[in-house]
């Protein structure tokens, strides 16, 4: 049997990492990616043996597919792309300058469609050759549809995320590959506390990054594809 290999970007902390341990204990093989090589060593010996680590800043895209083809030549394949890696600060309507809107629209979107697109031949080869279909699940936030003010630009290149779903799953079908996006509230993580204190969001009110990397081993797993092509949103409690 072929084992299952995985690119989870933004692997090193947060929601990329639970994801990336809850692939390698379902028996997939794992590459991580993120911008510091320190952060990568760490997250990849709490992940498992085999794991493999690519640095790389996903702002460039160029780097991002470079980052694939680098996934490829560790793996041998690849099966699932988690489009993960995210960044927001808080800004409002008149907060965002040019270049801000630039960065967040880099990683939050751009780089996620030329990584799918990046990814897609190999997905071709390995459906004619007979090999598992290929899934892609983007980490989206609620945020897509209650554009939050601090967050106008982050919640416009999300939306842009949700539709990459829908394209994935309706090019994808002929060649067994499925799309998703995972869509939560606020999740504790690092980035979450550089947005809003703790007194402000108490963490009894957000999810746990275990939370939503349930979510897309179920989607890997073939458990919600009634939902292939659509936004899976997960309420904060």
């Amino acid at each position: 049997m072929t084992t299952r290999t995985a690119l989870v970007t933004g692997g090193s902390s947060g929601i990329g990492l639970q994801i990336a341990r809850m692939l390698a204990s379902d028996g997939c093989r794992v590459a991580i990616c993120a911008r510091r090589e320190p952060d990568l060593a760490r997250a990849a010996s709490s992940i498992g043996p085999g794991t493999v680590t690519l640095v790389a800043d996903l702002l460039d895209a160029h780097a991002g597919a470079g980052v694939v083809d680098r996934a490829l030549a560790a793996l041998g394949r690849l099966d699932i792309l988690v489009n993960n890696a995210g960044w927001s600060p808080s800004a409002t309507i008149p907060q965002t300058d040019p270049e801000t809107a630039t960065r967040v629209f880099a990683l939050n979107a751009v780089t996620p469609t030329v990584m799918i697109a990046r990814a897609w031949p190999a997905f071709e080869r390995q459906h004619a050759s007979g090999g598992p279909g290929g899934v892609v699940v983007n980490i989206s936030s609620i945020a897509s549809v209650n554009p939050f003010p601090m967050l106008y630009a982050y919640a416009a290149a999300k939306a842009a995320v949700n539709n990459l779903a829908i394209s994935v799953a309706a090019q994808g079908a002929a060649i067994g590959v499925r799309g998703f996006a995972v869509a939560p509230g606020a999740v504790e993580t690092p980035l979450l506390r550089t947005l809003v204190d703790a007194a402000s969001l108490p963490t009894d009110q957000t999810l746990r990054p275990e939370d939503v990397a349930a979510v897309v081993l179920a989607c890997v797993r073939g458990e919600r594809d009634r939902e292939n092509g659509q936004t899976i949103f997960l309420p904060s409690p």
